[in-house]
């Protein structure tokens, strides 16, 4: 079943923002989804921003982790890095008919390293509520808080 209302996705995987068990969270912005990934290194920041892009789409935990995908980039900055990262993966899921529910990724620099594990979909199991067509600029930052944690962020446009 396709979700013919984005916020009906949306809920289904919110997550508390202070909730520090729950590494990646979605924000409200207008008529697009943010999505945030937060991390002990900006590594992991970039993994968890993945997982909020996928549970925008599917409930990450219900795609297995078949096919591995290696994903190669470099930016000039870590914010075009992320943007680039995630459209990477937008585009891939479109290539390929496929999904996304566990990444790795090494970052030296700007220059990004990563796995992407993913199956093909299948409408009936995963059920996908929205597609989404790009990462934007929009609400873009990559920073160290003052806690120390790593957040990665942006809105998709969906």
């Amino acid at each position: 079943m396709i979700f013919p209302d984005r916020a009906a996705a949306l809920a289904r995987s919110r997550r508390p923002a202070d909730d520090t068990s729950m590494p990646w969270e979605h924000f409200a912005h207008g008529s697009d989804i943010g999505v945030r990934g937060v991390g002990a290194t900006r590594s992991e920041a970039f993994e968890q921003a993945a997982l909020a892009l996928t549970a925008v789409v599917v409930d990450p935990a219900s795609v297995a982790a078949r096919d591995a995908l290696a994903i190669g980039r470099e930016a000039p900055d870590d914010e075009l890095l992320l943007a680039d990262w995630l459209n990477a993966l937008i585009y891939e899921m479109a290539k390929r008919k496929a999904l996304f529910g566990r990444f790795a990724v090494e970052l030296a620099g700007h220059r990004l390293r990563a796995t992407a594990w993913g199956e093909p979909v299948d409408r009936t199991r995963h059920r996908p509520a929205v597609e989404v067509k790009a990462a934007t600029y929009t609400g873009l930052c990559v920073a160290q808080r003052a806690d120390g944690r790593w957040i990665a962020q942006c809105v998709v446009d969906v």
